[in-house]
């Protein structure tokens, strides 16, 4: 109580007239700050929702990244000016902030030491978020594992595979980020034909069918432009192998380029153009003798039909 009393009578009406009237103006400037923030925030908001769109990225996502940027800068500017304005006014009525400030650094050093994984996991998913590199819905390879994206949280990121496996990677162990979908996709063929074939006019069959599937109603709005065929790529063992390409509209090069193949096929049957398989030739060493396989087989029906008759006279 004597403490209390020692402390109450270091204040006179003057001091506590002078304290007030600084509370208030402190309280009325963390007020227009906070409107401040609030404008501010709004304004930054709009400017990227526009941003988003400029690029044509779809409103749905832009609308969901951009809340979660904006209300993450908000918490921590409300954070900061909260503990400044609290120490101020602690510093008013006489409290040392000093060793406050001191206990508050040592912990968060310790915080800082027993969680950094944790935070390292936290800034890295805010710039993932920030720098738009992935969105809900784009199909990604993050670490050598491809599936869509499913969920983006400042700590995890959440991918599901084809086969229907969640994957979870910790945002700060992400060490390789591929997304296959972003503004457009690509859907990158290699079709074989028989060495016999003239490739300048298989090529100009497979232009033909791009160019009927992008005047079709119903992958026109799928394709970007008419299949790009690179030519003839390499020369495989039983194949020469044509290689191409083809741009559509985010994740849908699975589907464009499934009918392509289906009506290459149908095209290539029109046209008697061979797909062909592998081939093995069978070697017996150089002591063997040659034959003529299709002799050697005529050769084992007349026995049989040798030994058939003579068993029946018998």
């Amino acid at each position: 109580m004597d403490l209390v009393r020692d402390y109450l009578s270091n204040f006179t009406w003057d001091t506590l007239i002078i304290t007030s009237l600084r509370v208030f103006m402190m309280i009325l400037f963390a007020w227009i700050a906070m409107k401040l923030l609030q404008k501010f925030l709004l304004r930054l908001e709009k400017r990227l929702i526009v941003k988003s769109v400029a690029v044509g990225e779809p409103p749905s996502e832009s609308q969901k990244r951009i809340e979660t940027i904006v209300r993450l800068i908000k918490q921590g500017l409300q954070l900061a000016l909260w503990l400044t304005f609290g120490l101020v006014i602690l510093k008013e009525f006489g409290v040392e902030v000093a060793p406050i400030l001191a206990s508050a650094g040592v912990v968060g050093l310790a915080v800082g030491f027993g969680a950094q994984n944790l935070v390292r996991d936290v800034i890295a998913g805010f710039f993932i978020i920030l720098e738009n590199q992935i969105r809900v819905g784009d199909v990604a390879i993050i670490n050598g594992t491809g599936g869509l994206v499913e969920k983006i949280n400042f700590r995890t990121t959440v991918l599901r595979d084809l086969a229907g496996v969640v994957h979870i990677f910790p945002n700060g162990s992400i060490t390789t980020l591929s997304n296959m979908t972003t503004e457009w996709s690509a859907y990158v063929f290699e079709i074989g034909v028989a060495y016999g074939e003239n490739t300048d006019h298989v090529i100009e069959i497979m232009k033909n069918v791009g160019k009927s599937m992008l005047e079709d109603p119903e992958y026109s709005k799928y394709m970007m432009e008419e299949p790009d065929i690179f030519g003839i790529d390499k020369f495989a063992d039983s194949a020469v192998i044509i290689k191409g390409r083809i741009k559509t509209k985010p994740i849908q090069q699975w589907l464009v380029g499934r009918a392509y193949l289906r009506r290459i096929k149908y095209a290539f049957d029109e046209n008697n153009i061979e797909i062909p398989f592998p081939h093995r030739s069978i070697y017996f060493g150089e002591k063997s003798k040659a034959f003529d396989l299709q002799l050697f087989d005529k050769t084992k029906e007349l026995e049989l039909v040798k030994s058939h008759g003579s068993k029946s006279q018998s």
